[in-house]
């Protein structure tokens, strides 16, 4: 009977797992502004601008080539990631990023009055990057980027690293839990 009793409760619960709708992250694309709505996940496509103004992101924000973002008092819950391009990336304004923020290969980027949960990665850069006034929970890394790098008045949870950028990145009042490294050794 018990035997009987766990195979007829076991498949009823196949049944009613089977029968549920599936959770899926949709994607909202973005080319234009956007006030104090909330999204799963969002993407800048290429050539586009995205002003968000108040959004909630419960996923990651994707910025394409050729676009720009401008973010004020955003949450995002994962990651802000800009790869091949992306023409300009700003978070401000009291934002939360419980991820990280990704610039790589692309033009110009400020993050400024933000908390950011992981780290804040410049990388292989052209344009000018600041990263201003943040509480970051990571690191701040500043590599090989080409349009000048300002690291001022942060506080930073894990270490400051920064290499290979021409020029030397500028700042400084910068409260490190971590190390200060290489050319923000100084900041």
């Amino acid at each position: 009977m018990k035997k009987h009793l766990s195979i007829t409760l076991a498949l009823a619960v196949g049944l009613i797992l089977a029968s549920a709708p599936s959770a899926s992250a949709e994607e909202f694309t973005c080319r234009r502004s956007v006030g104090a709505i909330t999204v799963d996940n969002l993407r800048v496509p290429s050539g586009a601008t995205c002003s968000l103004n108040g959004t909630t992101v419960k996923g990651t924000i994707k910025v394409e080539s050729n676009a720009t973002l401008r973010a004020e008092g955003v949450r995002v819950v994962g990651n802000v990631q800009a790869e091949s391009s992306a023409s300009r990336v700003a978070i401000v304004a009291s934002s939360r990023v419980g991820g990280s923020v990704q610039i790589v290969q692309g033009d110009a980027a400020k993050v400024a009055n933000t908390r950011v949960n992981g780290d804040i990665l410049y990388d292989d850069n052209d344009a000018s990057l600041k990263a201003v006034r943040n509480t970051v929970g990571g690191n701040v890394q500043a590599f090989q980027n080409t349009g000048g790098v300002e690291i001022r008045g942060n506080r930073i949870d894990g270490n400051l690293q920064c290499k290979e950028n021409t020029p030397r990145p500028t700042g400084g009042g910068n409260f490190v839990e971590g190390s200060k490294e290489d050319q923000c050794a100084r900041l």
